[in-house]
């Protein structure tokens, strides 16, 4: 059985309404079970500060289901719930279901690519993700959550008092 985590985000529409559909989903699949699910906080959208908030929460899932079929599963949820196909990579979206780590593999396929490739530049996944698997590790950077999220925390206060993104992060993360 395979242990992964799943961002979940909504910033259109009744948002909590929307995750919780999502989730309902998930139970309801009995190749799936949840096993935690983080607190949900609002951040900021990323890449258009003019659209609405989000919510943003992580949850733990154990299945035998593979990678590829998850995925399909994820985005059958995204689109039953009405998120349309083909939108705008920072548009607004009643619901985003995002793999963030599977097990310990690493894929990077054309359309699926584990881990996040940007989770460790993102408070909205680290935050929640360290709420239920502080120790979790990234396959790639060989760092705890914990450790990913301190790190990206740094960063936000040197860039708070520098006013620069790009010289903050951390080598390793360059390049991902």
């Amino acid at each position: 059985m395979s242990r992964l985590y799943i961002g979940v985000g909504s910033n259109k529409g009744d948002r909590q309404k929307y995750i919780k559909r999502a989730l309902d989903h998930l139970r309801a699949d009995e190749n799936i079970e949840i096993k935690k699910t983080s607190e949900i906080i609002e951040t900021e959208a990323e890449g258009n500060n003019d659209h609405p908030m989000f919510l943003n929460s992580v949850i733990e899932l154990e299945t035998f289901l593979d990678p590829y079929t998850l995925f399909k599963k994820l985005k059958n949820i995204e689109r039953l719930l009405g998120r349309k196909e083909g939108q705008d990579k920072w548009s607004p979206r009643v619901i985003d279901l995002d793999i963030v780590l599977f097990d310990d593999l690493v894929i990077k396929g054309r359309n699926l690519k584990i881990p996040h490739p940007l989770m460790h530049k993102r408070y909205f996944v680290l935050k929640p993700l360290s709420e239920i698997a502080p120790l979790a590790k990234h396959p790639i950077l060989n760092k705890t959550i914990s450790e990913l999220l301190n790190e990206l925390e740094a960063v936000n206060e040197v860039d708070k008092n520098s006013g620069n993104h790009e010289q903050c992060i951390p080598d390793e993360a360059q390049g991902e």
